[in-house]
């Protein structure tokens, strides 16, 4: 009976997984559409990226488990960093177009205090995605969230990640202050980074 119940949760997740992406998985033309109707906050530029100013956002969810080496992994660890979070696959064509400068823009924001962290998902084996990551210099961890149930995690109408690539960027206290559900280049990421670094110097 129990692994009856097993089984049907575990179809329950992946169905709510397919479901959550399949209008924007893997298409790097998502825009800037939100999943909340009504007053959410979020304010949408014409780049795709959506942002939320300080005061009005909602707490990142607690995600933990292991990195694509089995190490434990875990976003409470990162409080008081800025933290960018990308959500990928080592199969998604847009997630190797902005590999280089994820990689690239993690190396030179790191000593202002902002840390990447990946979400690799629906990579069954940790081998491709462990190549990718070899492929383009990728010098920051990942977690491995196959069927993903660290991306059921962010509640509906926030700033949740709904296809692949997304992006999200977690101020100092936690909470999401800005996401892309598309590709990046440098300055796009920068642009959703360097305003919520900046509100460090602001507030002293």
């Amino acid at each position: 009976m129990s692994l009856v119940r097993a089984s049907r949760r575990t179809l329950i997740t992946v169905g709510a997984l397919a479901a959550a992406l399949t209008l924007s998985a893997c298409t790097g033309d998502a825009g800037g559409k939100s999943g909340g109707g009504g007053d959410t906050n979020f304010v949408a530029g014409t780049s795709g990226i959506v942002t939320v100013a300080e005061g009005k956002r909602t707490t990142a969810p607690r995600l933990s488990g292991k990195d694509l080496t089995g190490k434990p992994l875990d976003l409470a660890d990162y409080k008081g960093k800025v933290v960018v979070l990308n959500l990928w696959g080592s199969w998604c064509a847009p997630c190797r177009a902005e590999a280089p400068y994820l990689a690239e823009v993690a190396e030179e924001t790191k000593s202002k205090g902002v840390e990447f962290i990946g979400i690799n998902t629906r990579d069954p084996q940790t081998g491709p995605a462990l190549a990718f990551e070899k492929d383009y210099a990728v010098g920051y961890p990942s977690f491995h969230d196959p069927i993903g149930k660290l991306i059921l995690k962010f509640p509906k109408g926030s700033l949740n990640p709904q296809a692949i690539p997304s992006t999200l960027v977690i101020d100092r206290e936690g909470k999401i202050a800005a996401r892309a559900l598309t590709a990046l280049d440098d300055k796009q990421l920068r642009s959703m980074i360097d305003p919520v670094v900046a509100e460090k110097a602001a507030e002293q």
